[in-house]
């Protein structure tokens, strides 16, 4: 793990490698790999930190407008799925700060306002926390009681499956 500064020398030359180099290396080195789990978790940390950077300029009006130009409620709505918690907890968010009048019909589809409420039902208090705010702040009253309804309804379509004749 650790190296000499003789072996160091010798693999970097007497000028060392310079930023570019390096960089080019990395890159060389990511899509060379043939592990699947180490791409997963690079996409999962590049995901993360993107996110993370995308809800922290998300209050500036023009950063809002470049976001929702490039389909981002769509993107952002993806990663509502994705098994690392930061990027959802960062999802939610940055959808919350987007809601607007232009934006909330696409903001409270079912399909999001049913995963809202899977995470409001959550053990996990951030997860239902920020559910319960998306749920109170994005969505009408109405729009919540039909996704309940849906979720009801479904319900009570997989018992009569399940049930026997």
């Amino acid at each position: 793990m650790f190296a000499t500064k003789e072996s160091l020398k010798r693999r970097t030359g007497p000028f060392g490698i310079g930023r570019l180099s390096y960089l080019q290396s990395l890159v060389n080195e990511f899509q060379d790999t043939e592990s699947q789990d180490c791409l997963e978790e690079c996409d999962d940390r590049i995901v993360e930190f993107a996110i993370g950077g995308l809800c922290n300029l998300v209050n500036d009006k023009l950063n809002q407008q470049i976001i929702l130009s490039n389909e981002g409620i769509y993107h952002l709505s993806a990663c509502l799925s994705r098994s690392n918690e930061d990027i959802v907890f960062s999802a939610i968010s940055t959808l919350i700060y987007l809601n607007s009048k232009a934006t909330n019909l696409q903001l409270t589809t079912i399909p999001i306002i049913n995963v809202m409420l899977t995470f409001s039902k959550s053990r996990n208090s951030r997860f239902r926390n920020l559910a319960n705010i998306y749920l109170k702040e994005v969505c009408s009253p109405s729009k919540v009681k039909e996704a309940l309804a849906g979720q009801k309804l479904w319900d009570d379509q997989l018992k009569q499956l399940h049930s026997p004749p």
